[in-house]
């Protein structure tokens, strides 16, 4: 089955909020057989929406709109589509009950529009809305496709989507999908690409996509479980997978690569600290920025000024003048700094030119050092991110922080 996302709201075309609810929608679909071909987004106009219904109805299977199910008078979605399919708009006494005795909760005076919410297309099937005060609906038109439309809010629609929708389509869906995802750090998208073309070329079942964001790149793997050795298939294909790239691969649970950080550090009872230079605290926010994250974080400074740098870390002034700010020896001294001032057992030093300026012929902008020292272990990485802005040589910077703490407690197993 194919399905088309229609998300209406003139928010989402202006950039004023970011579209999370298509997201959301089409990570959840293949779990019931449905692939999502198109995402179409509208303003707030009844004609340019209908025009955008007619063609999503002409192409897909599954049509799903979010948002305009609001009280106001641009809140136009079930109007217009009851128009599109002929159908007249009738009121649902229980929904109008459950609007009403939402404001008597809250002890809130309701407005008379907020009634509006209670009428729907004749013969639409009524999802609950527990969230607020919009209740969503499907329709299954007369070719038995089906129209399902949902409120704009995230916190209204994941769980109208999850315990409304996903239930409803899991029953009319023909080929189930199941999906992996593979996560890989360390290796470019083009370059993960070649490596894994042999499982590529030829793709049937299952198949492969690949996709990068912020230095690491996730594999989709999704196999039909029609015939129900879906799972199998799947932990075939990963299995090759984790054989060409080996440890490269760091979950296989489409979990982020600090998660994996932390549980390492949780199993192995290590505490964590970090000095940052050119990332300026990047690293720790994220680190603490994730639930059960004081069980291993120690400490975390930021010592931009070689001053910081030599007080705090005891990064000795030879070292500075004889190889500059930028460089290996001072981050492997940070590092090593670090471990002597607060004891942990997993120490890691930054340092690096960020820019857009500070940068030489020797260490140009995006030059970056990473020491980590690890028990009584210690290594330095160079890393170039030329041509990269400020935010994108901080953050692959901490990508990169992460995936070598990784590297150096799998060298103990």
């Amino acid at each position: 089955m194919r399905a088309e996302i229609l998300s209406v709201g003139t928010e989402l075309l202006m950039g004023q909020i970011a579209n999370t609810d298509a997201e959301y929608i089409s990570k959840r679909l293949p779990e019931v057989g449905i692939g999502v071909f198109y995402h179409t987004v509208v303003g707030d106009n009844p004609g340019r929406l209908e025009e955008c219904l007619k063609l999503a109805l002409s192409r897909a299977d599954v049509v799903i709109t979010t948002g305009g199910l609001g009280p106001t008078q641009d809140d136009l979605t079930k109007e217009t589509i009851a128009k599109v399919l002929g159908l007249a708009m009738v009121e649902d006494e229980e929904s109008i009950g459950a609007i009403r005795a939402f404001f008597e909760r809250r002890g809130s005076v309701m407005a008379n529009n907020n009634l509006r919410q209670g009428c729907f297309p004749e013969g639409a099937l009524i999802l609950k809305n527990d969230m607020g005060t919009a209740p969503g609906c499907v329709i299954t038109t007369g070719d038995s496709k089906y129209v399902i439309m949902l409120p704009g809010p995230p916190k209204e629609l994941k769980p109208m989507f999850d315990n409304g929708v996903m239930p409803f389509l899991k029953e009319k869906a023909q080929k189930p999908l199941v999906s992996k995802f593979v996560r890989v750090t360390g290796v470019g998208e083009s370059s993960l690409e070649e490596k894994i073309m042999s499982l590529i070329d030829g793709q049937t079942n299952p198949t492969f996509a690949t996709y990068a964001k912020d230095g690491n790149v996730t594999i989709r793997v999704t196999a039909s479980d029609e015939d129900g050795n879906g799972n199998q298939l799947l932990e075939e294909a990963v299995g090759k997978i984790k054989d060409i790239l080996g440890d490269a691969v760091y979950s296989t649970e489409d979990e982020e690569l600090v998660q994996v950080v932390l549980n390492m550090l949780k199993e192995r009872n290590l505490e964590i600290a970090c000095a940052e230079s050119c990332t300026g605290g990047s690293l720790a926010k994220l680190i603490t920025s994730c639930p059960g994250s004081s069980e291993v974080f120690h400490t975390g400074l930021v010592t931009y000024s070689e001053d910081s740098k030599m007080k705090l870390l005891g990064v000795k002034k030879e070292t500075l003048d004889k190889y500059t700010v930028y460089s290996e020896q001072v981050a492997g001294e940070m590092a090593e700094g670090l471990q002597k001032l607060t004891g942990a057992q997993v120490c890691v030093g930054i340092t690096g030119v960020a820019g857009p300026g500070g940068g030489t012929e020797q260490t140009p902008v995006g030059t970056v050092f990473i020491g980590v020292k690890y028990k009584e272990r210690l290594s330095v990485t160079k890393h170039c991110f030329a041509g990269m802005s400020r935010d994108r040589v901080r953050i692959l910077s901490v990508v990169n922080s992460l995936n070598n703490i990784r590297k150096e407690m799998l060298k103990d197993g």
